[in-house]
């Protein structure tokens, strides 16, 4: 293959890092408006020529300047798609429409210099782009509409065109985020969606659990300077009796049973267990959405019981302060049916006859949970389950002249909640390019 790869809106390099392993050599251009995205990409991207520019702003004429155009990799704004904003509407109609329309720059592109593939990456929801209505909101009546429309243009300049969602765990990614990939080609080859190399019959599912450094200090929710948020202690409840209590054979690392809580809006909170594919990381501007909960666990022998240990430490003095009690009263009406918890400075609820309040079996023996601990996930550990390598550099990019800049938690985990599982990325172009092109030269 001697055509061009180009990679628009290529943020911190999710879709090119993929691109480059199918290919085996760097993509030609990744363009992006984003300056700080620009700059972790050229640092991890050297080779690459980077435009820190609208995409609007490309002439692709005037940039392949007569050269061909093997792949042209896409991944325009999801945000005013994505289901994840719960059907509020937008603020801005005018803004929405113009971030939602992003996606006609494919035609543009098609129009003018013809790749011969081009691959899409987006939410499931883009297949719903339609109009706003006047306040902003999606109209019902016309869901879908603007996409076929789209679609239309894209087969009536020549190409064929088919769509599939997949998941990131599926190609060996460990995180479960699922996007719609559109491919396109011109050149009378066959769109291939490769088959899943993970789970099934296949190799195991990678999990949260291999990303995460079990060496970082899991701090205790009881002896925080600022009480938790009485939603964040019953979303921890939860995980602790799903997860730890009632769970039959809990995962266990260190003298702890661990599991993932999840907090990215409010009507988006749920745990999951530390041995599956962590879920879909968000571009959350707080930087990030996951918290690692650890129950820590001490040998239960009937009487008084030690200090349970952290993830590879021991855990720190117990205080005057009871954690016993505290996880009892914490979780006494978790036992059952019950949804919320119970309030330390309330009575006690309703005791049943089980005394199995914060007691686990591990493989036959009783452990008592002295301590739950919670800590958000560091930037490192979502760039391992988004499939990075992990000499990928986040914490710094690359100026235009070779200077270094600094980047933020906010703008790393912003950066890796926009990218492109490279997993994918890889596999798609591997079986549209790199193995069409290999049967092509037999």
């Amino acid at each position: 293959m001697t055509g061009l790869i180009v990679d628009n809106f290529a943020g911190g390099g999710g879709a090119s890092t993929g691109i480059e392993a199918a290919l085996g050599r760097p993509i030609d251009y990744a363009i992006n408006h984003d300056a700080e995205a620009i700059a972790m990409h050229r640092a991890n991207h050297p080779q690459t020529h980077h435009l820190n520019s609208s995409v609007w702003d490309v002439n692709p004429r005037r940039l392949v300047a007569g050269r061909s155009v093997d792949l042209g990799w896409f991944s325009p704004d999801c945000t005013f798609h994505s289901k994840a904003r719960g059907g509020k509407p937008f603020r801005d109609r005018n803004v929405a429409r113009r971030r939602r329309g992003l996606a006609w720059l494919i035609p543009y592109w098609m129009q003018s210099v013809r790749p011969r593939v081009v691959m899409l990456e987006n939410v499931e929801e883009f297949a719903d782009w339609g109009p706003l209505l006047p306040d902003g909101k999606i109209c019902p009546q016309r869901r879908g509409m603007t996409f076929r429309r789209w679609h239309r243009q894209i087969e009536n300049l020549g190409y064929r065109i088919d769509m599939r969602e997949l998941r990131a765990c599926d190609y060996g990614a460990p995180t479960t985020r699922k996007r719609l990939f559109v491919i396109a080609r011109c050149d009378g080859e066959e769109i291939v969606f490769p088959e899943a190399t993970h789970g099934r019959s296949a190799q195991p599912m990678r999990t949260a659990a291999e990303c995460i450094d079990w060496s970082i200090p899991c701090p205790s929710i009881f002896e925080r300077n600022r009480p938790l948020a009485e939603a964040t202690m019953r979303r921890v409840a939860r995980g602790v009796m799903r997860y730890v209590v009632n769970d039959p054979r809990p995962f266990i690392v260190g003298g702890a049973a661990p599991f993932i809580t999840e907090h990215a809006n409010a009507s988006n909170q749920r745990n999951m267990p530390a041995g599956e594919p962590l879920r879909t990381i968000c571009a959350n501007v707080k930087g990030g959405h996951f918290a690692l909960v650890a129950a820590f666990l001490a040998k239960h022998y009937g009487g008084n019981e030690g200090p349970g240990w952290p993830l590879g430490s021991p855990i720190s003095t117990i205080t005057t302060v009871d954690h016993h009690a505290l996880v009892q009263a914490f979780l006494v009406k978790f036992y059952g049916n019950e949804r919320d918890g119970c309030r330390v400075d309330e009575p006690m609820h309703t005791v049943t006859t089980k005394d199995r309040f914060g007691l686990v079996t591990v493989h036959g023996e009783p452990y008592r949970i002295v301590d739950i601990g919670m800590r958000m996930l560091t930037p490192r550990e979502l760039y391992r389950a988004q499939g990075f390598p992990e000499s990928y550099i986040i914490d710094r990019g690359l100026m235009d002249d070779g200077g270094s800049v600094p980047l933020t938690k906010t703008a790393q985990v912003r950066m890796c909640g926009n990218s492109v599982a490279p997993a994918v990325a890889e596999a798609l172009v591997r079986a549209n390019l790199v193995q069409q092109s290999m049967r092509a030269a037999a």
